[in-house]
């Protein structure tokens, strides 16, 4: 699998329930290697449960998933180019919570084939890990480190995070993406991050895919997403006017005003008027926009 455009992932028509309860379904989904992407969704939306059936750690119900047009399930030769980093269970004594840090970090070394052990010594003295110490011990921040640590010296062509940065302060956050655009930077491969914590991840994903309503809702670039998405304020008639014919994607109203969140298609554009407001938006605003305040279920779906 050496020529990079043989190499892509690509879900087609994939599926998944559980306990009766459809969480993805017909999947259709094309990972070009080569790129950082942001999955982003609702709580129980199946951004984990996605990410687990890509790495063939979970069966989907139903569909397909290759890799260079390769099966990925129980495929050993596809698998050893991805891996799926997620979060640790800290609580479960029976399990991997029951090791030491050093016992989990030398199970993961026999099961990716490139681990790159110098620079997992390294990541475990920059975060001041103590290797001696059992995982049940850890603190949320300490072992999203721990995944960290797995996804990065794991060297897979395809690496899959999951909410990485669950319980790391600010700092440890900025020197998660400093690490990850290193890493992208220096070797070309491909990272897919599923993150709550949209805006500071905003400027690191080349692409971004959002997940709602059991399928994918957009997988787009970035750059190009945000540079035709605006907020437009004013009185409501004004407002209505501007956008006519515009695909509207969030409004409220207050009182006599309103404010509306557009997608812009290509030829389009907002009809200029001197009283209204016109914004760029963030990505986070947009996913609010796009994907609305309704409550989530399961986290870890």
């Amino acid at each position: 699998m050496s020529d990079s455009s043989t190499e892509n992932i690509i879900c087609k028509n994939v599926c998944k329930s559980y306990k009766n309860k459809k969480i993805l379904e017909n999947i259709n989904l094309e990972l070009e290697p080569g790129k950082i992407y942001g999955l982003i969704g609702r709580n129980g939306v199946g951004k984990t449960t996605l990410l687990s059936i890509m790495s063939a750690q979970t069966p989907a119900d139903s569909g397909d998933i290759t890799i260079g047009g390769e099966q990925v399930w129980e495929n050993k030769r596809a698998l050893r180019n991805i891996c799926f980093s997620r979060e640790l269970n800290t609580s479960d004594t029976m399990g991997v919570a029951a090791l030491k840090v050093k016992n989990y970090l030398d199970a993961a070394k026999i099961f990716y084939p490139d681990w790159d052990n110098n620079m997992a010594g390294k990541l475990v003295d920059l975060f001041g890990i103590d290797i001696k110490q059992q995982i049940s011990k850890l603190s949320k921040g300490m072992a999203s480190m721990i995944t960290i640590i797995v996804a990065m010296a794991s060297k897979a062509r395809y690496t899959f995070l999951d909410e990485p940065v669950a319980g790391l302060d600010v700092v440890a956050r900025d020197d998660f993406y400093k690490l990850l655009l290193d890493e992208y930077m220096s070797t070309g491969r491909t990272f897919v991050v599923s993150t709550h914590i949209i805006d500071e991840a905003a400027d690191v994903f080349e692409e971004v895919i959002i997940l709602k309503d059991k399928g994918i809702m957009l997988k787009e670039n970035t750059a190009e997403l945000l540079d035709r998405a605006y907020h437009v304020s004013g009185k409501t008639e004004t407002v209505d006017d501007a956008v006519s014919g515009l695909k509207c994607m969030h409004e409220e109203n207050i009182g006599r005003s309103k404010g509306v969140t557009i997608l812009l298609e290509e030829g389009q554009s907002i009809k200029a008027n001197p009283d209204i407001s016109i914004q760029k938006v963030s990505l986070q605003n947009l996913f609010v926009a796009l994907c609305g305040r309704e409550a989530g279920t399961d986290d870890r779906l």
